[in-house]
């Protein structure tokens, strides 16, 4: 019974020991698989003259962006130095180098970029990772040898079609009789320019191919710069010239587009924009984006040897608007369908919305502008029907003082009539005698004098009721405020008021109406006139002044009358209103009225230190 009770916990404890071992073996293995899971997928890009070389460059660039865009990835790039150099020994090498390099942990996926690299994975594809999935692209379907592709090999390549490239130059340089072919020296160039001489005896007759490989680009530079109108320029490629210069990037073309002096064409839009014409060419973004979507699909688990890719073709043709216009190349004579870049936007394309925003403004102006001139008219109408008023109020106005002084004109008129008559008696008498008084002649003069007189009065009387249209013409003001005067002297001796009148000693030549303003200088003395009526002075005056003060003439009509109060100064030039009991409130309005008409100003004031109102008048000179 003891021994039972102690062998059951040793069971216990042996099986709780084989958990733990069993544990501890599980874990470590289970973080190296998560480990193994986070790790991004490794990408070889094998290149084949190096990182910095067109069109290759903008191709690798292209691949790179539209997978990392979808999956995180670990690119490591290596570049196949012996395509630049004939007879090269170090591909055994750089083998060896890659499977030393990559020995404990082999790449998911390789990709070769340009025929070079392709040529060299197949050569060396048993050594170079066969497990391992392959894709060739940024190269010629005839480079590929279709007959060593494994089951893990899949290519992505572009159509050979190098014919259409030169037709596009005869369709838009139709006087081309000559092509110059720029390219360089490696043989990867000169195999190209093998290809390039099978096509292009098709074009036999028709122009002329100038080969410029087996010089330096030096002396290529020189020959471009000064080739015949009827030349046009084809670039090949210039990695390496015939002197051994290597060079990266777009520096040859962009050197050669500026120093030829004819028109510059390609086969790959790579080098586009960097002053080649255009034309239908292959298109970095469709070959590229299908080698990115085919090498993804081989990541995510697809069979390399599954994917049947077909090549692509030529893209739509396009051009340069700068060497366009540098060589007076009309749209005219591009191919249908072509698409122009780098052509400056037009001025609406450029500022549309600044266009309509600044037309609607325009738009809005001109309705404004019409209502305005509509508004104008409507008001010039107006001002022209009320000055029409104004004159016949003025000339009621005119009837109605001819009515107040007509007790006056009586009297003064009474006066000559009657001397007249008692004249023209004694003349009668005297006449009959025998003998004649000398005197006679005293007499008759009298007579005609007195008749003179009545015959003013009268005269003075119908000018002022006389109704006229609105005439402007130069004027003296003196001669005005004169006749005005002489015209109101009966009204103001009837009424016991002496009017006098200090004129300036120089004329003041006005632009204006001569009734209209008679009518003004009328009213004005009237009013000082009946001002004077209302007090007890002893010495009742009005008295009128005109000086020149600038270029303006002023007119004051100065009353002994009890003046006017600040607040119906502010008022009394205002339409119906009156300090009279009688008045109808029209008098000073329409003086006003007539003034401004002649472009003056019209004021009243108080005299200084004496009673009375002053009335002044400020009329511009001529």
């Amino acid at each position: 019974m003891r021994s039972w009770r102690i062998a059951l916990p040793l069971r216990c404890l042996l099986a709780w020991a084989g958990a733990a071992l069993l544990a501890a073996a599980i874990v470590p293995a289970t973080s190296t698989s998560s480990r193994a899971q986070v790790e991004p997928k490794r990408v070889l890009i094998l290149h084949s003259f190096g990182l910095r070389f067109k069109p290759w460059t903008e191709r690798t660039q292209v691949i790179r962006n539209e997978m990392s865009r979808r999956k995180s990835l670990d690119f490591h790039d290596h570049s196949l130095v012996s395509a630049r150099l004939a007879g090269d020994k170090s591909e055994g090498p750089f083998v060896d180098y890659l499977q030393t390099l990559y020995e404990d942990r082999p790449p998911d996926l390789i990709i070769a970029i340009g025929a070079p690299a392709a040529n060299f994975v197949q050569k060396y594809r048993p050594r170079l990772f066969p497990g391992t999935p392959m894709v060739f692209t940024a190269v010629q379907q005839m480079r590929v040898e279709r007959d060593k592709l494994t089951e893990n090999d899949t290519v992505v390549a572009a159509a050979d079609d190098f014919l259409p490239l030169f037709e596009n130059i005869l369709r838009v340089l139709p006087l081309t009789k000559t092509i110059a072919i720029v390219s360089g020296a490696s043989p990867n160039e000169r195999f190209w320019q093998g290809v390039l001489k099978r096509d292009l005896e098709a074009l036999a007759g028709r122009v002329d191919i100038k080969w410029l490989n087996e010089r330096s680009f030096e002396d290529i530079l020189t020959e471009t710069a000064k080739l015949p109108p009827s030349t046009a320029i084809f670039f090949q490629l210039m990695n390496v010239d015939a002197a051994g210069v290597v060079f990266e990037g777009g520096t040859a073309l962009t050197r050669l587009a500026a120093t030829a002096n004819r028109p510059v064409f390609t086969y790959d839009d790579a080098f586009f924009g960097d002053g080649i014409l255009g034309g239908p060419m292959a298109s970095v973004d469709d070959l590229s984006k299908k080698a990115a979507e085919v090498a993804l699909r081989i990541l995510d688990g697809e069979k390399p040897g599954d994917i049947k890719t077909p090549p692509t073709g030529l893209a739509s043709p396009k051009f340069d608007w700068r060497p366009m216009q540098r060589f007076g190349i009309s749209e005219s004579d591009l191919p249908p369908g072509s698409t122009i870049f780098f052509k400056p936007p037009s001025p609406w394309e450029t500022y549309r919305w600044s266009i309509l925003a600044v037309c609607t403004v325009l738009l809005l102006q001109g309705g404004l502008i019409t209502l305005l001139v509509i508004e104008r008219q409507r008001r010039h109408s107006a001002e022209i029907e009320s000055r029409a008023r104004m004159a016949e109020l003025a000339h009621v106005n005119r009837f109605a003082t001819a009515g107040e002084m007509a007790a006056s004109i009586a009297h003064e008129i009474n006066q000559p009539l009657g001397s007249i008559l008692n004249n023209g008696e004694t003349a009668k008498i005297i006449l009959g005698t025998r003998a004649p008084d000398p005197a006679i002649t005293e007499i008759v003069d009298d007579i005609v004098r007195d008749n003179l007189r009545a015959t003013e009065i009268i005269s003075r009387l119908r000018s002022f009721m006389k109704r006229a249209p609105s005439e402007r013409k130069d004027i003296d003001l003196n001669d005005i405020i004169a006749d005005t005067v002489k015209f109101l002297s009966p009204e103001a001796r009837s009424r016991a008021t002496a009017l006098r009148s200090k004129l300036n000693g120089a004329p003041l030549q006005i632009s204006g109406d001569p009734i209209q303003l008679q009518q003004v200088f009328s009213n004005l003395i009237l009013n000082g006139l009946d001002a004077t009526s209302d007090t007890a002075q002893a010495q009742k005056a009005v008295t009128v002044t005109t000086t020149r003060n600038g270029n303006f003439a002023e007119i004051s009509v100065a009353d002994t009358g009890p003046g006017v109060s600040d607040e119906a100064a502010k008022k009394v030039f205002d339409p119906f209103y009156s300090t009279k009991d009688h008045g109808m409130g029209m008098g000073l309005s329409i003086v006003r009225t007539i003034v401004e008409a002649h472009h003056g100003q019209i004021e009243v004031d108080k005299r200084n230190g004496v009673n009375g109102a002053v009335f002044r008048v400020k009329l511009p000179l001529a």
